[in-house]
């Protein structure tokens, strides 16, 4: 479980994770940066509802802060899906100024104090849910910044990745044209052999059926890329 009081520390220049992520990394990522944006505003809600009575409410705002506090541990930490903090744009949107994970620590803290409030019937729960109520809308705006931030990430992810298919697929070309070369050479020492040339007939003919399938690999590589 996330502890609210843990002074962040900075992880990436301890992390040897400055490698490229996947794009289905960046997907898991962009979603547990959104969902951090969700459940936080469950958990203010259902903590406002909580503390006037409504049955279930309690568990519900629990829950959604759990949820919340899962997501940013992974986010921050890393698990066996995403790699945490690995690069100085999230270093520096979280620890740097105006620092993220102060700010989500800060506000788990309050929403902490204020369900215990809340549960054992304090006097404070009232003004303890009104301070969470108005770090509602300020905590969403660092979500949002930080949400972005992973954002960029995956689409220079995407960009680069589409530069190297290309590249590849230029290679790709370059090897298919060779190929129908060797393919045609062979196809014109076949008719002068005659019937000796049968074997380079077959060689000219396996030729042509790769380099038809290679053609196509590259059309359909390239589809993928665009979409």
């Amino acid at each position: 479980m996330l502890h609210p009081q843990r002074a962040p520390a900075p992880r990436f220049g301890s992390r040897n994770a400055a490698a490229p992520q996947s794009g289905e990394v960046y997907s898991i990522l962009i979603n547990l940066s959104g969902r951090r944006r969700f459940t936080s505003q469950r958990v203010v809600l259902y903590a406002t509802l909580a503390l006037q009575g409504r049955a279930d409410a309690m568990a519900m705002a629990a829950e959604a802060l759990d949820t919340f506090c899962a997501a940013h541990a992974a986010l921050i930490d890393g698990n066996e899906q995403v790699p945490g903090v690995f690069c100085e744009a999230l270093e520096q949107v979280y620890f740097g100024a105006g620092g993220a994970d102060e700010v989500i620590r800060d506000f788990i803290g309050l929403a902490r104090r204020s369900l215990d409030a809340i549960t054992g019937g304090s006097r404070g729960a009232p003004a303890l849910v009104e301070q969470l109520i108005e770090k509602a809308t300020p905590l969403l705006a660092v979500l949002n910044r930080v949400t972005q931030v992973y954002e960029d990430l995956g689409k220079r992810q995407g960009a680069g990745a589409r530069k190297q298919m290309t590249r590849v697929m230029q290679d790709i070309e370059a090897i298919a044209k060779q190929a129908r070369i060797v393919s045609f050479n062979a196809q014109v020492i076949a008719a002068r052999a005659g019937a000796a040339g049968r074997e380079f007939a077959v060689v000219s003919g396996e030729l042509t059926q790769i380099t038809g399938r290679l053609d196509e690999l590259v059309r359909e590589a390239l589809r993928s890329s665009a979409a």
